[in-house]
């Protein structure tokens, strides 16, 4: 019975682990990051966390690769909730943008890249696979998305779609996730931005790639 109820709580441990060491991460950075902090707010022994995830080192590998693989969820889910079966190229594009904008914007995204892009040269395997299993397995996805308009007649056709979905992204992200990554979080949208950059984002993406025919 001991055995069964261990088994139980293990897991939830490991998920408080996780969600304190992401927090102190956050916050300290790599290096000023606890392991005596995490294990405290974690509610568990220091002898808990090594056994967990043997190190630091570990750990924020961990923290990581679950974002990426979290990140990426949500971006799948945001590209069929707004484009697979959509009727209206620039409404669909419009509402994905503004999805996109509210997600990638949210504080603990914003942080958790910058903690990523910091640690970049440290650990390049750890950090580079959080853009390459995140944001480039989802813009691929995007593209995939995009010639899916393409076969309906909502978009011309699309020579690259993975590159013109890293145009849409561009469009979309490369003014409020700049800003952020200079000014801080703190830095927030002036209202009624986010979707003056979702509207010019499908704009100037449809004056590209929009169908030079209305869709039947």
């Amino acid at each position: 019975m001991q055995d069964v109820e261990t088994e139980g709580r293990t897991p939830r441990k490991r998920r408080a682990i996780l969600a304190a060491a992401t927090e102190v991460f956050l916050q300290h950075g790599y290096l000023g990051a606890s392991m005596d902090e995490v294990a405290a707010k974690a509610g568990v022994s220091k002898q808990t966390v090594y056994k967990q995830f043997e190190n630091k080192e570990r750990l924020f590998a961990e923290i990581v690769g679950g974002t990426s693989d979290q990140l990426m969820d949500g971006l799948q889910q945001a590209y069929d909730d707004t484009l697979d079966g959509a009727v209206d190229a620039r409404e669909a594009l419009r509402a994905l943008a503004y999805r996109l904008l509210q997600s990638l914007t949210a504080d603990n995204v914003l942080q958790l890249r910058r903690l990523v892009i910091a640690e970049a040269d440290r650990f390049p395997e750890v950090c580079g696979a959080w853009f390459t299993n995140g944001f480039e397995q989802s813009l691929d996805a995007l593209g995939k998305a995009l010639t899916r308009l393409t076969e309906r007649g909502l978009l011309r056709q699309l020579d690259d779609p993975t590159l013109a979905a890293y145009q849409f992204a561009g469009l979309v992200m490369y003014k409020p996730m700049n800003r952020a990554m200079f000014a801080g979080t703190r830095q927030r949208p002036k209202p009624g931005e986010l979707e003056t950059l979702a509207d010019q984002a499908a704009n100037v993406f449809l004056a590209a790639y929009g169908s030079e025919r209305p869709a039947s």
